[in-house]
């Protein structure tokens, strides 16, 4: 069986400051080794239910935060950028049984989580057919052009809250709850355990129930938080300025969906 992993950190337990996120900040290395742990566990949860062959792609900031030796032997590990519009699931395609979420968080303009944010910090929100996007829906539409199923996915409260709506069939496990600037956390050994077990039991499961369903069309809104990155992104093909900071695309294709926000956000 082979298994796709995307990891972000905005949604690892305890991360709570953006000096947490940051290479040359204090607290990254504490973030980056919970990264890595919640990550290795999942791992360790896929090989128990029987994976032979696991992908893995860091997928926050400069996509080189995981440590490579404390991940098993049975890992594939994506580092960096490639420049392709899947983004933080690069390489993800029909042959893989599942996909898995390990530190996703709320989008932008939620108020789960104090760094709640939708792919960079240039928007106040997207929007597709009228209703607000995170990167998990983003990257689980990815998926569905696939027909892979998004088996699990870790992160906040407000997230998991949000995966369930969108399909509850999908397991989740909360590691943190944001109140304001500040979180509520779980202890970092409770969160691997968890992830390790919630992870080893969705893929001892049937995951056919957790694929998602790409919409036939998309009307995509996206608010930026300056005018001037409104004006620019106005010119991609397609786009159309609504006001000082809105723009408007419109696309049958998902795939154009994401070469547009590769260029603009």
């Amino acid at each position: 069986m082979k298994v796709y992993i995307t990891a972000d950190i905005e949604g690892i337990t305890g991360t709570t400051h953006w000096d947490q996120t940051e290479a040359d900040k204090s607290g990254y290395q504490e973030a980056r080794e919970q990264m890595t742990a919640e990550v290795a566990a999942a791992c360790q949860g896929l090989i128990q239910a029987g994976a032979t062959e696991i992908w893995v792609k860091d997928a926050h900031g400069t996509g080189r935060n995981l440590i490579p030796a404390r991940l098993p032997r049975e890992i594939r590990l994506i580092r960096g950028w490639s420049g392709h519009p899947f983004f933080m699931v690069q390489e993800l395609d029909e042959t893989f049984a599942g996909l898995v979420m390990i530190g996703y968080h709320s989008r932008a303009s939620s108020d789960t989580n104090p760094l709640a944010h939708t792919q960079s910090g240039l928007v106040d929100h997207i929007k597709v057919n009228g209703s607000f996007v995170s990167e998990f829906l983003l990257h689980g539409w990815i998926a569905a052009l696939y027909q892979v199923p998004v088996a699990f996915v870790s992160g906040d409260e407000g997230l998991c809250d949000e995966v369930k709506a969108v399909n509850a069939n999908i397991a989740t496990c909360p590691v943190m709850r944001g109140i304001g600037d500040s979180t509520v956390s779980l202890q970092p050994g409770a969160a691997v355990e968890r992830i390790h077990e919630g992870v080893r039991q969705a893929f001892n499961q049937d995951l056919a129930p957790c694929r998602l369903r790409l919409p036939q069309a998309f009307e995509v809104e996206i608010r930026f938080k300056s005018h001037a990155k409104a004006y620019r992104a106005s010119f991609f093909p397609g786009v159309r300025l609504l006001d000082a900071q809105h723009v408007a695309f419109a696309t049958r294709d998902y795939f154009e969906v994401l070469r547009m926000l590769l260029f603009t956000v």
